[in-house]
C-alpha cells in the first residue's frame, strides 16, 4: 500500500514574510541608490559640456573680433580707423578696424564681474549684446615688439614666446598679440548636485595689421 502524498498546507510564517520583505527592501535602496548616484553624474557630465561649449563660443566671438584689429579692406582715406586701434587693459579691451567702408569699435568687458558683454559701434550706432553669464575671471595679457620686427619679442631670451605682460606695463611699447584667458563656471540648476569645478580656456592670437605697420 502507497503512502499517500498530503498537501503541504502550511503557509509563511510572520518572522519568513518579515525577512523577505527586508531583503526586498534591501534590494529596493540599493537600485534606487545607484539610479541616485547614474542621475546625478549624468547632471554634472552634462554641466560640463554645457560650460565648456559656451566658454569655446565666446572665446571664438572674441577672437574672430580681435582679429580684425587695425583692419582697413581698402586703404582709402574716405574712412579712417579711429586710433589707437587697440586699448589694452587688464580685464577689458578695445580694438577698432574698418570693414566695408564703415568704421567698428568693439569692446569687451565684464558688467558686474559676473557677465561678459560685447558692444559694437558701428557709425555711430552702438549695440551691446551678452555673450557669456556665470563668468569668473577674464583676463588679457600682451605680447610687444619692442625692436620693430613684426613680432612677439623673447624678452627673457629662453626661446619660447611667453613673455606677456600686463596692459599697465605695455607704456608706449608696440602690442603685437594677446592672450585671453576666460574662467566660467555652469548655472548650479540643482542644489543636490555639486558643483561642478570652473572651467577656464586661454587662447593666443597674433594683431596681424598692427604686426605689419612700421
Amino acid at each position: 500500500m502507497k503512502n499517500a502524498i498530503r498537501p503541504n498546507n502550511k503557509g509563511l510564517t510572520l518572522i519568513e514574510l518579515l525577512v523577505g520583505l527586508v531583503i526586498c527592501a534591501i534590494v529596493v535602496a540599493g537600485i534606487y541608490r545607484l539610479f541616485i548616484a547614474q542621475s546625478r553624474a549624468y547632471t554634472v557630465q552634462d554641466q560640463v559640456v554645457e560650460v565648456q561649449q559656451n566658454i569655446r563660443s565666446a572665446m571664438e566671438v572674441m577672437l574672430r573680433d580681435l582679429r580684425m584689429t587695425a583692419y582697413d579692406d581698402d586703404r582709402t582715406p574716405l574712412v579712417s580707423i579711429a586710433q589707437p586701434s587697440i586699448v589694452p587693459g587688464d580685464d577689458s579691451i578695445t580694438v577698432r578696424y574698418e570693414l566695408n567702408n564703415a568704421p567698428y569699435e568693439v569692446r569687451y568687458w565684464l558688467v558686474g564681474g559676473t557677465t561678459l558683454n560685447r558692444q559694437e559701434t558701428r557709425n555711430g550706432v552702438t549695440t551691446t549684446e551678452m555673450i557669456l553669464e556665470n563668468v569668473e575671471a577674464l583676463n588679457f595679457t600682451y605680447g610687444v615688439d619692442e625692436n620693430e620686427d613684426g613680432a612677439m619679442d623673447d624678452r627673457n631670451a629662453n626661446g619660447q614666446l611667453d613673455d606677456w605682460v600686463s596692459a599697465g606695463t605695455i607704456g608706449s611699447l608696440k602690442v603685437v598679440s594677446v592672450r585671453v584667458g576666460l574662467t566660467a563656471r555652469p548655472t548650479q540648476m540643482n542644489p543636490d548636485v555639486q558643483s561642478v569645478t570652473p572651467r577656464t580656456l586661454v587662447s593666443a592670437i597674433t594683431f596681424r595689421n598692427l604686426s605689419l605697420m612700421r
